[in-house]
C-alpha cells in the first residue's frame, strides 16, 4: 500500500486486524518489579494486574522514544510505503504523540502525518482501523489522515474503575477528586473529553456504575450502525456481562471487539476496570453529550 498506518500499543487492536491491514504498532514501555519492558511483548496484562494487586508494588509507564518511531517509520517506508499516517493516544495522557511528532520532523513532515486521537484504547483503535481500511482501498495520505481525524470526532469512551487511586498516582485525575471519591465510597462513571479523563456521573455501588456505563453507551449509539469495543483489566466476567447487555440493547452493531487492557493503560485504571468504546459510522454527526 502506498500509505502505511502506524499506531502505538495503547490502541489495543486485535492482533488479527493488525496483521490483516499491515498496521505497524510501536510499543510503550512499562516498569514493574525493577524491570522495564515493552508493552504486550515483554510485559503482559497479567503481569500488571498481579503487580497492582500486590502491596508495595508500583507500576509506571513511559512513552516510546523518537528513535523508536524513526525506526518504525523507516521500516514502513522500506516495506514499500511512500507516505505514513501515525495515530496515537491522547497527547494529554502521554508523551507518545509528541515523540511521534519529533520523529516525523526527522523523517520528513511531507511524508509522515501524526494524528492525536485525543483518547486511548479502541477509541484510538477505531480511528486506526478506518484509516487502515481506507489505505487498503488506495486512498492517498491526506484522505487517510482526514478519515482518521473524523473517526476520532465520532468516538466516545466510557469506563468504570474499582478505585480512583491508580488514576491519582498517575496524575490522570486530581488528588482531591480521588480522595473525596474514596471517602464517600463513590463509584464514578468516567469518560474521556478532549484527551482528559473526566467524571461523567457518580453513583454509590459497582452494580449501579456498570448499569449506567451500559446506558451511556446505549444512548450514544442510538439506532445507528456502530462499532463497539469492551475493555477490561482482570475483569473478564464483568466484560462478558457488558458484551451480553450491549448486544441485547444496541440494535445495530457492525463489529464488536473485546480485549484486556495492556500495561500502559492498565497501570492507571487498575484491576477491575471495565470500559466501552462506541464509534459512530462514517458521515454520522456525533450525538449530543
Amino acid at each position: 500500500m502506498p500509505v502505511a498506518v502506524l499506531t502505538d500499543s495503547a490502541a489495543y487492536l486485535p492482533r488479527d486486524l493488525v496483521e490483516a491491514y499491515g498496521i505497524h504498532v510501536v510499543p510503550l514501555y512499562v516498569v514493574l518489579s525493577g524491570r522495564s519492558g515493552r508493552e504486550g511483548e515483554d510485559i503482559s496484562s497479567d503481569d500488571v494486574a498481579k503487580a497492582l494487586s500486590t502491596r508495595g508494588q508500583r507500576v509506571s509507564t513511559s512513552r516510546p522514544t523518537p528513535g523508536d518511531f524513526v525506526a518504525a517509520y523507516r521500516a514502513a517506508l522500506d516495506a514499500g510505503a511512500d507516505r505514513l499516517v501515525s495515530i496515537h493516544l491522547s497527547s494529554e495522557l502521554s508523551g507518545t504523540w509528541d515523540a511521534a511528532r519529533v520523529a516525523a520532523s526527522q523523517v520528513g513532515e511531507h511524508i509522515v502525518s501524526v494524528v492525536d486521537s485525543r483518547s486511548t484504547a479502541m477509541a484510538t483503535g477505531f480511528a486506526v482501523l478506518e484509516a487502515a481500511r481506507a489505505a487498503a482501498d488506495g486512498a492517498d495520505r491526506d484522505t487517510v489522515d482526514r478519515i482518521a481525524r473524523e473517526a476520532v470526532d465520532r468516538t466516545r469512551t466510557f469506563f468504570v474503575v474499582d478505585t480512583l487511586e491508580h488514576l491519582r498516582r498517575g496524575g490522570r485525575i486530581g488528588s482531591a477528586a480521588a480522595i473525596l471519591g474514596s471517602a464517600l465510597a463513590v463509584k464514578p462513571v468516567l469518560h474521556v473529553v478532549d484527551g482528559h479523563v473526566v467524571p461523567l456521573e457518580k453513583v454509590r455501588t459497582s452494580a449501579r456504575a456498570l448499569a449506567r456505563l451500559v446506558q451511556h453507551a446505549v444512548d450514544y449509539a442510538g439506532d445507528r450502525d456502530v462499532s463497539l469495543a469492551v475493555h477490561h483489566l482482570a475483569a473478564a466476567e464483568r466484560a462478558e456481562r457488558l458484551v451480553a447487555e450491549l448486544r441485547a440493547r444496541v440494535p445495530n452493531v457492525r463489529e464488536l471487539h473485546v480485549s484486556e487492557l495492556g500495561a500502559a493503560i492498565g497501570a492507571h485504571v487498575g484491576p477491575g476496570a471495565v470500559g466501552v468504546v462506541v464509534s459512530l459510522p462514517a458521515g454520522d454527526a456525533p450525538a449530543a453529550g
